[in-house]
């Protein structure tokens, strides 16, 4: 300690009023300490995501340090009176993940870790790709129509890792693109870099009175995670590993065989002489033994693939400093496409006591992750923009697939990474019954794809893509609190915050076509500054696209508690948030919001044992609802939409930039108002039977208003839309939890508790703007007093078997139309509710809705002696799924050969998966299209009921023959999980979870694989 000791002498010499040189000088001795004696602070700053931040003492018993070693030791020198920064979660108002049922499974993303665990949070897997983009979370339902995937980025709630709000990717990673299948770039999912591992905790805050201390950025809830942290004691090192496998799908494969065969239903009934004979060449030559040979491909396709974790930390130091480093490697697997994720992540944690009153904390989390994506048809075409021949689908054989992956594999490349990285620098002091809070927090991202297709797979051209982008939010936090106690029945709780967040996002993405060869994978470009063509391509035809957006948001805000007898709580929270994104007519918006529980305990009577406990609780909060982009905040605008219809995001005419009025995007005009979430909450918790039964049941309305949305506007203008405010929608539901203690015998007998949570939740339009009543976009209908994610189609009553049976109206003896479209025989008998002889949109009714209305999730924990059995299932019910890959496979005739994104047929059109019995034989020769998806004989019943994990696990630390030998171990636990492993349910497609946003199963989503694995954890 000789070195602290100088340091320490020239920290004295520091003046006063040089308080920064002062701070750092102490801050730097506490370092110092902690490098030449290892010893750290147990006062932890940590900087969770705080649902109310708590401050308090806590007296620390001072073992290793010698008076004189700093100036901050009492003059007894027994205890000293630090100063902690608490993560003070209250019950009343949050929902909490146990991780010791999730931290053991192989989840890929905190998406699959919490689905099925709260009431009332829905989780979508639309696509079992490991770390696939195509994943969100709802909390308490739908707050607006999704129109598109920026729609969906919308609805999303915050994520907080130890306090630091998330930045998600920005939305206009969709804006340029003809197709929103994937975002741009690596179309990564940000929350796979989370290691489960490496979390202390997980907290879900689903009302609006709870989340309006995270400001408008949380209005959609949030998810509060916690990671390990630093403390003082003995040195702990934990190590945590599994290996395992995902399994294959067990598939029918088909050939031409059954190609013909399938399709000679349809030809023997309508198909006339020149639909005959031009049947596809693919089908007609039964020589060819690529299609009519053996079927084999899924040998290439389908694997059973390895996974594997590991990971370890060690913990530190004493009272004064201590420190905790994490580090760990994941590889998660798909189980078809060769689909991979490779995750590396790092943490470390340092805490300080430099003086008595003052508390320094630092944090930084790092991660990459390496992801192998699909090889897709679909999504290559739409990432070159360009759609080649689609006669002749990919061939079933083995040999022939082989082929085009060796051309993937062996002449292209499809480079995928994410770097990530968050970090915090944290001062936390107390003074005279107050607490003061600063901390300087980050999160950065990068995004980086690098692509090359050959030009075997683009018809004799080559194409190279690269795409660079990057997320960074710089978060200023400064809180003051001081806690008053009146007496002894009346206390309170001051708090005034204020938060500076400013958030930049910028991408760099270039398309290059027609190299001269396959083997110039690089855009070279012309770097001779004092040239006319510098930065200019020198081998391709190159489009170039860049955009950056950059938000501030000041938020002032303050909480006001109140407890009354400790047994009456009131709380408060008055904030005011500023966003550059605003309009300036617009730029702040208040935020009030008022909580009260009761806490009925000695009201109970305790000769009765029933109910051991009972609180009531309510609230009533006002939040405003942020906006993801700056596009709005300006009013009419200019941008660069110069292209043509398919395209129109090309930024530069001839090389020169160019903007345009934006007809394509739309019309932004002025005075548009803070989008809100109002939300009133009832809730009640008891306990029964000595709290062996534990339950707790809300009821919330909440209101989203004044949202964006755009309107159609006429023709005459050229713009596509006009963005009006005023569209509300409103969600109201229940959602009960119940934890019961069924067996209760003791350390060495059978404990067993089973959880249940149960949520419903129903939408409503309540208003659209202008005061329209009825609204269509795309293959959405709005309806005002209508729910939002009801699907629209037609009533099928059959099929006309003859020409005289289609009827005709008796005014103008015209026969019955498809929108002027005549019908026939062999067409659909849609139902004309309006009996006009015209079907079209308004002959439609609402058939089910695409967001279930029913979700929960049923849990057991069973243990006996050492061991511990886990099993969790999951069901939701009272949703609707559109059967599209059904509708694809029956309307062959009009997808053959079309040059269209519905023409394609991925190498998956080769099995059986749609049963003729189950759908009407229409003439899919018919201009009417009759085999579309907007008709109810693709709707079906989308619920399920799953068992979504198991997990079966011992702890041989505790064994009588482990525990007589000496050893260090707190913990040596051996593990086996399964996961996914059967599903109930009534739909007849594929796997009911594999659906999009709205409802759709377009079957080209890889399935959720099975997944088995063995592990081991050690804690030192």
């Amino acid at each position: 300690m000789e070195q602290a000791k100088v340091f320490y002498q020239l920290c004295k010499r520091i003046k006063p009023y040089q308080m920064g040189l002062y701070k750092l000088c102490y801050s730097l001795l506490g370092l110092t300490a902690f490098l030449w004696s290892g010893s750290s602070a147990k006062a932890v700053l940590s900087f969770n995501e705080n649902v109310e931040l708590k401050l308090y003492h806590q007296q620390v018993p001072i073992k290793e340090l010698k008076k004189g070693d700093t100036d901050t030791l009492p003059k007894n020198n027994k205890v000293i009176d630090s100063v902690v920064l608490r993560n003070y979660v209250s019950n009343r108002i949050v929902d909490s993940i146990e991780l010791n049922k999730i931290a053991v499974y192989p989840f890929n993303s905190l998406h699959q870790a919490l689905k099925s665990t709260i009431s009332g949070l829905y989780v979508q897997e639309t696509n079992g790709e490991p770390g696939s983009s195509e994943q969100g979370i709802l909390i308490r339902g739908i707050n607006r129509p999704f129109l598109s995937k920026e729609d969906i980025a919308l609805a999303q709630p915050a994520v907080f890792i130890n306090g630091i709000p998330l930045m998600p990717e920005n939305t206009y990673v969709y804006n340029i693109q003809q197709y929103d299948y994937n975002p741009l770039g690596s179309a990564t999912n940000m929350l796979s870099t989370i290691d489960l591992d490496n979390v202390a905790s997980i907290h879900i805050v689903k009302g609006v009175a709870a989340a309006a201390i995270y400001g408008p950025r949380a209005a959609n809830g949030a998810i509060l995670i916690t990671t390990k942290n630093a403390h003082e004691g003995k040195r702990e090192i934990s190590l945590n590993s599994y290996f395992g496998y995902v399994t294959k799908d067990k598939v029918v494969p088909t050939n031409g065989v059954d190609e013909n065969q399938f399709r000679a239903i349809f030809y023997d009934k309508y198909a006339n002489d020149e639909e005959k004979a031009s049947r596809p060449a693919f089908l007609t030559d039964v020589t060819n033994d690529s299609y009519f040979g053996r079927s084999n491909w899924t040998d290439l396709y389908y694997q059973n693939a390895p996974i594997h974790t590991v990971n370890g930390s060690i913990t530190g130091g004493t009272s004064r400093s201590n420190f905790r480093f994490f580090g760990a490697n994941s590889s998660s697997a798909g189980n078809a496409d060769n689909t991979r994720l490779n995750r590396y992540n790092a943490s470390f944690f340092i805490n300080m006591l430099p003086l008595k009153w003052l508390t320094v904390s630092s944090m930084i989390n790092a991660s990459r992750m390496d992801r192998d994506r699909n090889k897709n048809l679909r999504d290559r075409f739409a990432e070159i923009r360009y759609i080649p021949d689609l006669t002749n689908p990919l061939a079933p054989n083995k040999l022939m697939y082989g082929k085009l992956l060796e051309q993937y594999n062996d002449r292209s490349f499809d480079k995928n990474l994410n770097n990530s990285i968050q970090g915090s620098f944290a001062l936390n002091a107390r003074f005279k019954g107050f607490d003061v809070l600063s901390r300087v927090s980050f999160d950065y991202s990068e995004n980086m794809r690098d692509l090359f297709y050959n030009s075997q797979l683009l018809d004799g051209n080559n194409y190279v893509s690269n795409y660079y982008a990057y997320n960074q939010r710089l978060i200023i936090d400064n809180i003051l609190s001081y806690k008053y106690q009146l007496n002894k029945n009346n206390e309170f709780n001051f708090m005034l915050g204020h938060t500076f967040t400013n958030d930049m996002s910028k991408y760099n993405y270039g398309q290059g076509y027609k190299g001269p060869s396959d083997y110039v994978r690089i855009n070279g470009v012309n770097g001779n500054s004092d040239s006319d063509d510098y930065l200019k391509s020198l081998f391709l035809i190159v489009n170039r696209y860049t955009d950056k957006q950059k938000i501030n948001l000041s938020s002032a805000y303050t909480k006001i508690e109140y407890l009354l007898n400790k047994e009456l709580f009131f709380s408060a929270v008055l904030r005011t948030d500023g966003a550059s994104n605003s309009q300036p007519s617009h730029r702040w918006f208040f935020s009030p919001s008022l909580s009260v529980e009761w806490d009925l305990q000695k009201y109970i009577s305790s000769n009765k044992l029933t109910l051991s406990s009972l609180k009531l609780n309510a609230s009533v909060a006002r939040l405003g609802l942020m906006r993801a982009a700056d596009r709005y905040a300006a009013g009419p605008q200019y941008s660069s939409e110069i292209g043509w219809t398919a395209n129109p995001n090309i930024p530069s005419y001839n090389g020169y930039g160019v903007i345009t009025r934006p007809y394509t995007s739309g019309w932004v005009g002025y005075d548009i108002p803070w989008s809100y979430v109002l939300e009133e909450n009832i809730g009640l918790q008891a306990g029964l039977l000595k709290n062996r039964i534990s339950a707790s049941l809300n009821f919330y309305n909440r209101d989203s208003k004044s949202l964006l949305l755009g309107m159609p506007m006429l023709a005459e203008y050229g713009y596509s839309k006009i963005y009006q405010s005023g569209m509300d929608v409103n969600n109201r539901g229940l959602e009960l939890s119940v934890v019961t203690q069924l067996l209760t015998q003791g350390k060495n007998g059978i404990n067993w508790n089973v959880g249940f949570n149960g949520a419903y939740n129903s939408n409503r339009l309540k208003a659209l703007p202008g005061g329209v009543k009825d609204l269509t976009i795309g293959t959405q209908r709005l309806v005002v007093g209508k729910p939002i994610d009801q699907i629209w189609v037609l009533q099928s009553e059959g099929v006309y078997e003859r020409d005289v049976d289609v009827p005709v109206n008796p005014s103008n003896f015209e026969v019955l139309n498809y929108k002027g479209l005549a019908m026939k025989a062999g067409d659909p008998r849609w139902k004309d509710l309006n009996h006009d002889y015209v079907i079209d949109e308004n002959d439609k009714v609402a058939l089910g809705n695409f967001i279930p209305k029913f979700t929960g999730n049923i849990s057991s924990e069973a243990s006996f002696k050492n061991f511990t059995l886990e099993l969790n299932f999951g069901f939701i019910g009272k949703r609707n799924i559109i059967n599209q890959a059904a509708a694809n496979k029956l309307d062959f005739a009009n997808r053959l050969g079309g040059n269209d994104m519905n023409s394609v047929n991925e190498i998956s059109f080769w099995k059986r998966d749609v049963d003729l019995a189950n759908y009407p034989i229409y003439n899919p020769w018919s201009a009417v299209q009759a085999y579309r998806t907007d008709q109810d004989v693709f709707v079906e019943n989308g619920a399920y009921f799953k068992l979504r994990s198991v997990s079966l696990g011992y702890d041989l630390a505790k064994a009588r023959f482990f525990a007589r030998q000496k050893n260090n171990f707190r913990r040596f636990y051996v593990y086996a999980t399964a996961m996914n492993l059967f599903t109930v349910t009534p739909y007849t497609g594929g796997d009911p979870e594999l659906v999009n946003f709205t409802g759709v199963d377009t079957g080209y989503g890889i399935s959720i694989p099975r997944t088995f694995t063995l592990g081991l954890k050690l804690d030192l």
